[in-house]
């Protein structure tokens, strides 16, 4: 063909694929795939139940969300679906907002000064249980002083913790348990010895008294007392601390113990109500807890029920707050998440990296405006600078070079993602209703019904990782039985009890009288005080030179001990697990030996390899030591070879064909020498079965049997044998 018959060739019209082809729809598609399916089940295999009781389709389309309500909103629109502003990261992206666990003011602040400098971009203060009680360290017990956080004691520590620190450049947020009031004094007091006004900075100095209940089990004071200081503190915020949230209402508690999403958010937007109901009564304006609320949630490893939640709690939170009359840009939920403990792993740590790594992009795309990222390291007590730099740089590395500090609601439009959410919220408030109905979150915790929903999530939980249709990599599947178990950090609990007591000891010891009777003048006014002046006589009182202890117990001298409840238990799904593999390292420095399991590989690779590979990942999830030998030409070969092995457990390993030929001859020739030995059948025949338990078989090892149920067994048969 010349190039001149080449240039005369034109299309006669423009392609149009719209006229080309019929469009698709949902039903056609289903048809094909249940075509596709040849008789099997479409919902069985194709639909997926979730913890939260949402069913997932396994394709949306824009059929799924054109009727929902709020779809069509811009960020930073009244309900807040998509943001609570229209920049999204883009402007003002979220606050990397590292814990920072050690119980030293001098190690908190050397790690402070070093995180702020490379990255971190506010300072998040948590205190340990003796500082939260309002104890002074040495009249806690020693297990109290350390744990969890900072011991702050007096005027000093808290000055040593932030020595140099520019408190004006960074957000300061300090979770103070169930109480505030002793600490605002505290920083009120440093902030006046250094000329800072509390209102050129911002952040929180929250309580939650509901939360501390859940995770502690018991509040110190009456629950009114403790409602009351929050409502004092927050007035006093208001007039001072303008820039400071005073509320906090967490869900981490439920989190760590295995609540679904759902349930997570439900709790939280009822312990919301109760503070709201509470607040009102005694006189404190709506718009002002509203202004001064901080919301807290665990992150998760589902993706995107993750995403759906944290959008679902913008709006819920909305709707409540234009339920009691609060002001639309009144109505923003600022909302802090902390990746959670439940999915983290003290086997192959450093996985660990891995999981926080999703669960903070999902808090990122879900709108959120601050994180912690944990350190992988962090279960074996404090956290080294180098997992410090991971956990830091996580969220660094999604900001400046995966670029989500230039989006804006990356999530919208997604039609999973628009559905997601509303079912979500559907659900989350189905369940605020039914605890409301209960006479509210205080009546349900007391009753158990909380106790009782987040067990039976953890029920289904517990199965799906004991049957390894969750698996948790490193623990449950593809465990690595050569590594070494990373060495524990923890504090020595009675060394550092005994250097605060000292410390504090002769704190209280320099001074003159005139000293000491400020001291007691200051601290007998707060006994009689019940409004915002006692910040104040408390700030003075600590100038003088009071103690946390002190000024606690002043403050709250007309209180006594409220409610007790069965504190919400925290759970790691891994631990499941992990027992084993500790069972198993236990036995092998009792004996010297690890339990063995030897595979009878029968016949040729093909013919064994793919069940003798399921069966050694199957043992070494319970920390079984595998002998796993070529394949036999024989079945009194493999006997020989399995009894020579003084392996506790056989597996034989071939095709549901060949085991009535097999097992019979391998079981006797092994019984016979070993009449303890447990023997092991890789797969299920279900025509076969009886006929092999009869041979002598004891258990069946196969896709969706219950691991843990049958490596419990088999590690307490050997370790009691």
């Amino acid at each position: 063909m010349s190039e001149e018959q080449k240039n005369e060739i034109k299309l006669d019209e423009k392609l149009n694929l719209k006229e080309e082809f019929d469009a698709p729809d949902f039903e056609t598609w289903k048809n094909k795939v249940i075509e596709d399916l040849k008789g099997a089940d479409y919902d069985k295999k194709l639909l997926t139940k979730t913890y939260e009781g949402i069913t997932l389709n396994p394709i949306y389309t824009s059929d799924d969300i054109k009727d929902l309500p709020l779809t069509d909103e811009l960020p930073g629109s009244s309900n807040y679906l998509r943001g609570t502003n229209a920049s999204g990261n883009t402007k003002d992206s979220w606050l990397i907002a590292q814990e920072i666990p050690y119980a030293d003011a001098e190690e908190f602040n050397k790690a402070l000064h070093n995180d702020l400098r490379r990255g971190q971009t506010a300072i998040n203060i948590k205190f340990d249980s003796a500082t939260q009680l309002g104890l002074d360290a040495d009249y806690a017990k020693p297990e109290q002083v350390g744990d969890n956080g900072l011991s702050i004691s007096a005027l000093n520590s808290i000055g040593r913790a932030l020595n140099d620190v520019n408190l004006k450049q960074y957000p300061v947020f300090v979770d103070c348990g169930f109480s505030s009031i002793p600490f605002i004094m505290i920083f009120n007091a440093y902030l006046k010895q250094n000329n800072i006004q509390f209102s050129e900075l911002s952040g929180s100095i929250e309580s939650d008294p509901i939360g501390y209940l859940t995770q502690n089990g018991k509040l110190p004071v009456k629950v009114d007392f403790a409602i009351d200081k929050l409502r004092l503190a927050t007035e006093w915020a208001s007039q001072s601390a303008p820039n400071f949230k005073t509320i906090g209402i967490s869900g981490l508690t439920y989190n760590n113990a295995g609540a679904s999403a759902v349930q997570e958010l439900a709790f939280v937007l009822s312990t919301g109500l109760e503070y709201l109901n509470q607040l009102k009564e005694k006189g404190l304006n709506p718009e002002l807890v509203a202004a001064h609320t901080r919301l807290t949630f665990g992150v998760g490893t589902n993706y995107f029920m993750e995403v759906a939640k944290f959008r679902a709690a913008r709006v819920l939170w909305g709707k409540i707050l234009e339920a009691f009359g609060v002001k639309e840009e009144l109505r923003k939920a600022n909302i802090h998440a902390r990746v959670s403990k439940f999915n983290q792993s003290i086997y192959d740590p450093y996985v660990n990296m891995l999981r926080t790594t999703t669960q903070a992009f999902s808090a990122v795309v879900g709108g959120v405006d601050s994180i912690h990222t944990n350190a992988f390291d962090e279960l074996f007590g404090n956290p080294s600078d180098f997992s410090r730099r991971i956990a830091r740089n996580t969220q660094i590395i999604l900001s400046e070079e995966s670029h989500l500090n230039s989006l804006v609601d990356p999530a919208g439009g997604s039609f999973y993602v628009e559905k997601l959410t509303n079912d979500v919220a559907e659900q989350a408030w189905k369940l605020v209703q039914e605890i409301e109905a209960k006479g509210g979150i205080l009546e349900c915790l007391k009753s158990g019904y909380v106790h009782e929903l987040i067990e039976g999530t953890n029920q289904l939980r517990k199965k799906d990782a004991s049957k390894r249709k969750a698996s948790i990599v490193g623990t449950n599947n593809y465990a690595n039985l050569k590594e070494e178990k990373l060495k524990t950090n923890f504090i020595d609990h009675e060394a550092f009890h005994a250097k605060r007591s000292e410390y504090l000891q002769k704190y209280r010891l320099t001074g003159d009288n005139e000293k000491h009777n400020t001291i007691v003048e200051k601290l007998n006014e707060l006994v009689d005080k019940h409004n915002i002046e006692i910040i104040e006589t408390g700030t003075e009182a600590i100038l003088a030179g009071a103690t946390l202890g002190e000024i606690s117990h002043a403050a709250r001298a007309t209180s006594e001990d409220s409610i007790s409840i069965e504190p919400i238990k925290e759970f790691r799904i891994a631990e499941l697990f992990e027992e084993l593999r500790n069972a198993a390292a236990n036995f092998k420095e009792k004996t010297g030996d690890s339990p063995k399991v030897f595979l009878a590989t029968m016949g040729p690779i093909r013919q064994h390899k793919a069940r003798a590979d399921f069966s050694r990942g199957y043992f070494e999830a319970g920390g079984f030591e595998i002998i796993y030998p070529d394949g036999f030409k024989s079945n009194e070969e493999a006997a020989v070879a399995a009894v020579e092995s003084k392996a506790q457990v056989v597996v034989i390993c071939s095709t549901d064909d060949t085991y009535p030929e097999i097992v019979p001859d391998v079981v006797k020739g092994i019984k016979d020498k070993n009449p303890e030995c447990n023997l092991v059948l890789a797969g299920y025949p279900k025509d076969q079965i009886e006929q092999h338990k009869e041979s002598g078989i004891d258990e069946f090892i196969f896709l969706g049997s219950d691991v843990h149920k049958i490596l419990s067994s088999m590690l307490g048969r050997i370790i009691n044998s």
